[in-house]
């Protein structure tokens, strides 16, 4: 493979590297659902994005991305999480974070519930509780922080993308919500 540069350094595939990869291997992803919680540890809130999807359409989505070589789940998270919701988002991650899920993309559709038309991705799932100031950020369009009722409301997870609605419902029967 050619030489792995970025801004950030190393641990990044040029675009035609990454392609290559993506046909022969499945790629570590985080899928991220910050909440907010009260005092007693309760989730009061949901946070959703809403992202324009590949083929142009605008959807909702979850925090996520690409673990990068060399680079611990805890980073990964903190940094899509950066990425995502801004840097005063204040993600409370435990020191060893534990996924409530495991979610397998396929580019074939029907596999299984969740859909990535570029690639076979096995992704973590969590749940992150976020304390701090968050506003959209990078090619993210809004951040709609929903009651655990409406992020259960079909209209809402019609809108979500890959399957992704998929993820919420087992992140808030995880939670007991």
């Amino acid at each position: 493979m050619t030489e792995m540069t970025t801004a950030t350094g190393a641990g990044w595939l040029s675009r035609d590297d990454m392609d290559a990869a993506r046909e022969r291997l499945p790629i570590l992803y985080v899928d991220v659902l910050p909440v907010r919680v009260d005092v007693h540890g309760t989730v009061t809130a949901v946070g959703l994005l809403l992202r324009a999807g590949e083929d142009g359409q605008i959807k909702r989505a979850l925090v996520s991305g690409r673990v990068l070589y060399h680079e611990r789940i805890r980073a990964a998270l903190l940094r899509h999480i950066e990425k995502d919701l801004g840097p005063l988002a204040l993600p409370r991650i435990p020191p060893a974070p534990q996924p409530f899920t495991i979610a397998e993309y396929f580019p074939t559709p029907g596999v299984t519930p969740f859909h990535d038309s570029r690639q076979h991705a096995v992704s973590l799932a969590y749940v992150v509780p976020v304390e701090g100031d968050s506003a959209p950020q990078q090619d993210a369009l809004e951040l709609a922080w929903l009651s655990p009722l409406e992020a259960r409301d079909p209209a809402v997870l019609a809108e979500l993308m890959n399957g992704q609605s998929t993820l919420v419902l087992q992140a808030l029967s995880h939670l007991g919500v």
